[in-house]
């Protein structure tokens, strides 16, 4: 897995695959799930504890794999260090088992070690540790990246769908009512969707449109809503920023946005390495064009709201600063109670302050009476 992450492949998509084929039972697929984030997500930290004893830094990928896993488990779990460099060699390729074992073992006496800076010992990219620093200051922002290194428990819903706490609480907080229309114009895999089409009071649940741009993300949607019995769902492939749906005819609407995913390392633990710091700025445009098109389908009284799962100024508190000069009558509600914490006119959920996905939610109602 180590190895067919680092030619590009998602770890949060491709390791249940894995793990179902494996046969393992299920502690020894906790342990395989908890190595394969934790070296992805401590990279850069094991990198620098192998690469001081090395005399070459290019080394091909197998190599280079037992070699961060060895040291991570050497580094930041509680496996024996023997067993440790022993199960690291034995997965290592013949030809470099020598060099291997003699790095972990180096590596092993050289602990705990003494980091050479912030970024590398919480083994994020420069710029992302710049970013939040910038962003929240730099105690929030060296919990929230901390918070971030340790792994979620999975939180199960009673209708069986497993879903980030976050998640599930952006869409308790969209309040949709039964018998309203409502529209999540970001929606796959569906979460959120499901939710907010979940069993109502006597007029039935919600009736919710869940659009989604790419087809193969939609089908998806489509497939969890049937598990689910989400018969009041209907799924669209469709553009967000120019929405199938009339103008000012729906009580709610959701945009849970593109984002730059930086509240939500710790369940996506290679998009660290895959995040460029012009994504934020590209992604800002995208999320601006969503809101103009999810506004023009609230109806008067309608709500609108807006989530995304980062942390960064630029995605949140500054988007809704440009959408309050551009659209003023949109007015905000109060911003969710703890553990939110107020961010401009919404609310901010950092990782630490309960264990979840990092997240920012606005939501505003349009001026007027329903027609």
């Amino acid at each position: 897995m180590l190895v067919r992450i680092e030619g590009g492949a998602y770890a949060n998509l491709a390791l249940p695959g894995e793990l179902a084929r494996s046969g393992l039972p299920p502690r020894e697929r906790r342990l395989a799930t908890e190595l394969v984030y934790g070296t992805t997500r401590m990279r850069r930290a094991c990198d620098w504890l192998v690469g001081r004893h090395l005399r070459s830094q290019v080394l091909d990928p197998a190599v280079c794999s037992a070699l961060r896993l060895g040291a991570y488990q050497l580094a930041f779990t509680r496996v024996p260090p023997h067993a440790a460099v022993s199960s690291s060699v034995g997965l290592a390729p013949e030809r470099a088992r020598g060099l291997v074992n003699a790095v972990l073992r180096r590596v092993a006496g050289d602990l705990p070690p003494t980091w050479p800076d912030r970024a590398t010992e919480l083994s994020y990219p420069d710029w992302v540790v710049a970013k939040l620093e910038a962003d929240l200051g730099p105690e929030r922002a060296g919990a929230a990246l901390a918070a971030m290194n340790r792994p979620i428990a999975p939180v199960v819903r009673a209708d069986g769908y497993v879903q980030d706490r976050a998640s599930r609480w952006v869409a308790e907080l969209v309040g949709a009512q039964p018998g309203e229309r409502v529209a999540d114009l970001c929606a796959a895999p569906g979460g959120k969707a499901t939710a907010l089409a979940g069993p109502g009071g006597a007029e039935g649940p919600a009736l919710v449109v869940a659009c989604d741009l790419r087809p193969r993300r939609a089908r998806l949607l489509a497939r969890n809503a049937r598990r689910l019995g989400r018969d009041r769902l209907a799924v669209v492939v469709a553009d967000g920023r120019h929405p199938p749906v009339a103008g000012a005819t729906l009580d709610r609407v959701l945009v849970d946005a593109p984002c730059s995913g930086l509240g939500s390392l710790a369940r996506r633990p290679d998009a660290r390495w895959r995040v460029r710091p012009d994504d934020v700025d590209r992604l800002v445009g995208l999320q601006r064009q969503l809101l103009l098109g999810a506004a023009g389908l609230v109806r008067p009284g309608g709500v609108l709201a807006y989530s995304v799962c980062t942390l960064t100024r630029a995605e949140t508190v500054e988007v809704d600063e440009w959408l309050a000069s551009c659209r003023p009558d949109l007015v905000p509600l109060d911003p969710p109670g703890e553990p939110w914490a107020p961010w401009g006119r919404g609310g901010l959920l950092l990782p630490q302050a309960t264990g979840t996905d990092g997240m920012y939610l606005l939501r505003l109602r349009r001026r007027g009476s329903p027609g």
